[in-house]
């Protein structure tokens, strides 16, 4: 999701999860560890386009990174401070506010290598937009509020709506592939190759799409979180021919097309 969320969580967790950590100091070290994965987004190449698709959401979001990502964002925060405060110290705030990252971006669309590098495939739970207000506003106000009033308890109230949220989308996302899964059949279409997405900034309207017949149909699907659900049709376009267009290409254009067939799952 957008940093401003990724920090907030990442604060707010290490704020929960830490008693022994002064309450500030849990603030903005876990606020650094949940922005910083993102920084992977700087591996580019001008010569490769693809590089930065590769590598954003792999090794720095993956689960065997958490303490690897701890260590250098307690390292960053010990020389923010001057020394005034240990690395030791710092570590484990920092674990926690690093490990919230990967695991929220796990439930946008975009994909995220969370078991690198024992495994390349982008888990993508497909259940939240990755900018959404009501997610993110609650949790921003409730984890502010924690650190001016000191108290840890509201932090832990904002985490609670979080994970209400985030399991609401879940159910939200089950819902309009049903209604979506219905309609499919209801056209007499193959319905092995269906998706469904949140579309941008809500879990209500989802993007939906299916494969049939060497033709992609795309559609959308509202499912309001009381009343019926209700579907509207958009268009179709043909499939891309890959395998006639791999035969067109030269060696270093072939390879491209490989690696990009990869990253959007085909």
């Amino acid at each position: 999701m957008e940093p401003l969320t990724q920090a907030t969580l990442g604060a707010a967790a290490a704020i929960a999860f830490t008693r022994n950590t002064p309450l500030k100091q849990a603030f903005w070290i876990g606020a650094l560890g949940g922005f910083l994965p993102d920084a992977d987004v700087l591996i580019r190449s001008s010569s490769d386009p693809l590089l930065h698709l590769e590598y954003h959401r792999q090794f720095t979001h993956s689960l065997a990174f958490i303490p690897i990502g701890g260590a250098i964002t307690a390292g960053i925060g010990s020389l923010m401070t001057k020394g005034t405060v240990r690395l030791s110290e710092l570590w484990v705030p920092a674990s926690i506010g690093w490990a919230t990252h990967g695991l929220l971006d796990a439930f946008t669309s975009y994909g995220t290598q969370l078991l690198w590098p024992l495994s390349s495939t982008r888990i993508a739970w497909n259940t939240i937009s990755v900018v959404d207000p009501l997610y993110t506003l609650p949790l921003f106000v409730l984890c502010i509020l924690s650190l001016i009033r000191k108290n840890r308890t509201l932090s832990k109230v904002g985490l609670l709506w979080s994970a209400i949220y985030l399991l609401l989308g879940v159910h939200q996302r089950q819902k309009a592939l049903d209604t979506y899964q219905h309609v499919v059949e209801m056209r007499d279409h193959d319905t092995a190759t269906i998706w469904v997405k949140p579309s941008f900034g809500n879990d209500i309207l989802f993007r939906a799409f299916y494969v049939h017949a060497n033709q992609i149909y795309t559609d959308s699907v509202r499912v309001p979180w009381i009343g019926e659900p209700r579907v509207y049709e958009g268009s179709s376009i043909d499939q891309l021919d890959y395998d006639t267009l791999h035969a067109s290409l030269g060696s270093t254009h072939q390879n491209d097309l490989e690696r990009f067939h990869r990253f959007s799952n085909g």
